[in-house]
């Protein structure tokens, strides 16, 4: 990817640009909104960032599919902060988004201040690992292609990882803001941005310095078990497990996720 002019990133941006400033990358059938309910209590003090990511919102892209990868999206990313005149900011991913989060702050440390990482992962240690799983992220990508997003996304939160999510009274909401993604830019993404297909970032977490806050949830058991992992790879990070959340910790507990985030950024 040599062109940034392939990407027409969709964002918000909070007006006061002299208070400290905060990239909110979302997970994968998100979009820029998902944060909104996070960014009205967090305004206050900070510049808030909320961009839809390559494949999801109203972000458009023009090339080939290389250009939703995990490294041509970062570089995109930091044009993106570049262009906005952004030299140094605050950092904040969720899932898919916390797995480009972790990657821009190992390749672009020059860049942020404090990362915080809800429910993320380095990606998948092994080539054999690494394979499978995106024998799985194509099958999910072609379910995309041929079947209707509603019928997808309900499969998608089927999974044990969303069990806790599904509970919630407001899952409506969810998956109504998520109908309005294309399926087709969701599989480019799913190709590109899957697990499969991300690099592992295990081998770098010990030279990182940048602060790190890693969040799990309490009935997030793989995804504690990751970040416990990490935090023991690299001297940087902490963990904090949130109690009464799954996977979607800003969702399912919006006040302990803001109360956390917002000691750490302080």
């Amino acid at each position: 990817m040599e062109n940034f002019n392939n990407y027409h990133f969709h964002y918000s941006l909070t007006a006061n640009k002299n208070s400290p400033k905060i990239i909110f990358l979302h997970g994968f059938t998100g979009n820029f909104q998902d944060f909104s309910s996070v960014i009205s209590l967090l305004s206050k003090n900070y510049c808030c960032l909320a961009v839809d990511l390559p494949g999801h919102g109203e972000t458009r892209v023009i090339g080939d599919e290389s250009c939703y990868n995990m490294s041509n999206t970062a570089k995109a990313l930091i044009q993106l902060l570049d262009d906005l005149q952004i030299d140094k900011c605050l950092l904040l991913g969720y899932s898919m988004g916390g797995r480009l989060a972790l990657y821009m702050t190992l390749h672009f440390p020059e860049r942020f201040e404090k990362v915080v990482l809800e429910s993320a992962s380095p990606g998948l240690k092994t080539e054999k690992e690494r394979s499978h799983r995106m024998e799985a992220d194509l099958q999910l990508a072609q379910n995309l292609e041929n079947s209707h997003i509603k019928d997808f996304l309900f499969n998608w939160y089927d999974r044990p990882l969303f069990k806790s999510l599904k509970n919630s009274p407001h899952f409506d909401k969810l998956i109504e803001t998520r109908l309005a993604n294309n399926p087709l830019e969701l599989a480019k993404s799913l190709r590109n941005m899957g697990t499969g297909n991300q690099p592992s970032l295990w081998e770098k977490l010990a030279q990182n310095q940048i602060p790190i806050l890693l969040l799990a949830g309490e009935y997030d058991d793989k995804f504690t078990t990751i970040n416990t992992e990490i935090a023991s790879l690299c001297p940087a990070a902490r963990l904090e497990i949130v109690p009464k959340a799954g996977h979607n910790i800003h969702f399912e507990n919006i006040d302990k996720f803001v109360a956390v985030v917002r000691e750490f950024y302080d």
